[in-house]
C-alpha cells in the first residue's frame, strides 16, 4: 500500500500546474453543485420546522430505506430538466439564453481566489479582492439581460428593479471591503485570512462588527433573497426577471441564487470571520496538550472544516431571515441602501482611521 501511495503521489507531482488547477476546479464545481441542491433541501426542512410542520418528507434516495426526503434534490433537477423550454416568440433569442449562464458563472469562477485551506486557494492572486469585487459585479447582467430579452413588461420590471437594488448595496459592500483592506494591507484573501491569526477576538468581525453587518445585509440584499425579493415580488410582478423561462433556463436561474448565497457566505466568513482559522487558534500553540491527541488536534486545529462550519452556520441566518421577515417595500430597500448603510461604512471608515493613527487595536505595533 505504501508503493502505491508513493506511485500515485510521485505520479501527480509529475503533473503540470494546470491539470492540478483543472483537477481542482473540477471537484470544487462537483461539490458546489451538490452543495446547491442540499441547500434547497435544508431550507425547506428548516424554514418547515420553524413552522412546526415536516416539510419534504416522501423521496428516498434510490428507493433506499430510510433514506426519506433524502432524495428529494434528485427529484427537483430531473423534474426541471425535463420540463418543456418556451421561448418567446418576439425574444432576443441569443440573449434570451445567454442570461443563465452570465448570472452563474460568476459565483462558480470566483471561487478561483477563496482560500478554502490553510495557504491554499486555486489561484493565489495578490488582486484577489479586486477580482471578487469585479466577478461578484457580473451577475447583475445576467438579470438585466434576462428581463430585457424576453420582451415582457413585467419581466423588465423585475430586472430594473433588481438592477437598481444591486447598484445601492454594491456600493455598500464595496466601503464594507475598504474597511477589510485598511486592516488586513493586503488585496490577497489567503493574506487576509493569516492577519486575522489569534483567536476569536482577533477576527475583523470585532473592530469592524458595523462593516461586518452592513456586508452580510447587503449580500442577502445582493442575491435577492428575503425580505429583498421585490425583483421577483410574486403578489406584484409575476415572478420577476425569470418569469418567461421555464425547465433548465429556470434551474440555472435557481441554481445561480443558492450558489451566490453559499459564496456571500464564504467571503463573509473569509473577510470578517477568520474564513479556515480556528476560534482556539491562539489557544493551541505548540505546547498545547491538545495538539496531542492527534484526533482531536487536527479537528481543534486550523483547517477547511472550521470555513465549511461559518458557512453553514451563516447560510442558517439566510434561511433564518426569509422564515421571520416580511417583504419590504421598494421604497424601503432604496432608503435602508442608499440612506442607512452607505453612512455607516463611511462613518466607521473614518474611525478606522483614527485608529490606525493612535494604534489602536488591529494596528498595535
Amino acid at each position: 500500500m505504501s508503493g502505491a501511495s508513493n506511485w500515485v503521489a510521485s505520479r501527480w507531482l509529475a503533473l503540470p500546474g494546470y491539470a492540478h488547477s483543472t483537477l481542482f476546479i473540477l471537484v470544487l464545481t462537483v461539490i458546489l453543485i451538490i452543495s446547491v441542491a442540499y441547500l434547497t433541501l435544508w431550507e425547506r426542512k428548516l424554514i418547515g420546522w420553524m413552522q412546526m410542520r415536516r416539510g419534504p418528507n416522501r423521496v428516498r434516495l434510490f428507493g433506499i430505506p430510510n433514506t426519506e426526503y433524502i432524495g428529494q434534490p434528485f427529484a427537483d433537477v430531473v423534474k426541471l430538466l425535463i420540463k418543456e423550454v418556451v421561448t418567446p416568440e418576439r425574444s432576443n433569442k441569443v440573449l434570451f439564453r445567454l442570461a443563465p449562464a452570465i448570472a452563474l458563472i460568476p459565483a462558480f469562477a470566483t471561487w478561483a481566489v477563496i482560500p478554502i485551506a490553510p495557504h491554499f486557494a486555486i489561484a493565489n492572486v495578490d488582486a484577489g479582492l479586486l477580482y471578487v469585487l469585479s466577478l461578484t459585479s457580473v451577475g447583475v447582467y445576467g438579470v438585466i439581460l434576462a428581463g430585457w430579452a424576453s420582451n415582457s413588461k413585467y419581466a423588465f420590471l423585475g430586472a430594473m428593479r433588481s438592477a437598481a437594488q444591486i447598484v445601492a448595496y454594491e456600493i455598500a459592500m464595496g466601503f464594507a471591503l475598504v474597511g477589510v483592506l485598511m486592516v488586513s494591507g493586503s488585496l490577497n484573501l489567503g493574506t487576509i485570512v493569516a492577519r486575522q491569526h489569534g483567536a476569536l477576538l482577533a477576527w475583523n468581525w470585532f473592530w469592524l462588527f458595523p462593516l461586518f453587518m452592513v456586508y452580510f445585509i447587503s449580500g442577502v440584499a445582493e442575491t435577492n433573497r428575503a425580505p429583498f425579493d421585490v425583483a421577483e415580488g410574486e403578489s406584484e410582478i409575476v415572478a420577476g426577471f425569470h418569469v418567461e423561462y421555464s425547465g433548465i433556463g429556470f434551474a440555472l436561474f435557481f441554481l445561480a441564487e443558492y450558489a451566490n448565497m453559499i459564496l456571500v457566505a464564504a467571503l463573509t466568513s473569509v473577510f470578517f470571520l477568520g474564513g479556515w482559522l480556528s476560534p482556539l487558534d491562539g489557544y493551541l500553540g505548540a505546547g498545547s496538550s491538545l495538539r496531542a491527541v492527534p484526533l482531536l488536534g487536527t479537528l481543534l486545529g486550523d483547517g477547511t472544516h472550521w470555513l465549511v462550519l461559518k458557512v453553514f452556520l451563516l447560510l442558517c441566518v439566510f434561511l433564518w431571515l426569509r422564515a421571520t421577515f416580511p417583504r419590504y417595500r421598494y421604497d424601503q430597500i432604496m432608503r435602508l441602501g442608499w440612506k442607512i448603510l452607505i453612512p455607516i461604512t463611511i462613518i466607521w471608515i473614518a474611525v478606522e482611521g483614527m485608529l490606525a493613527w493612535y494604534h489602536i487595536g488591529p494596528w498595535r505595533a
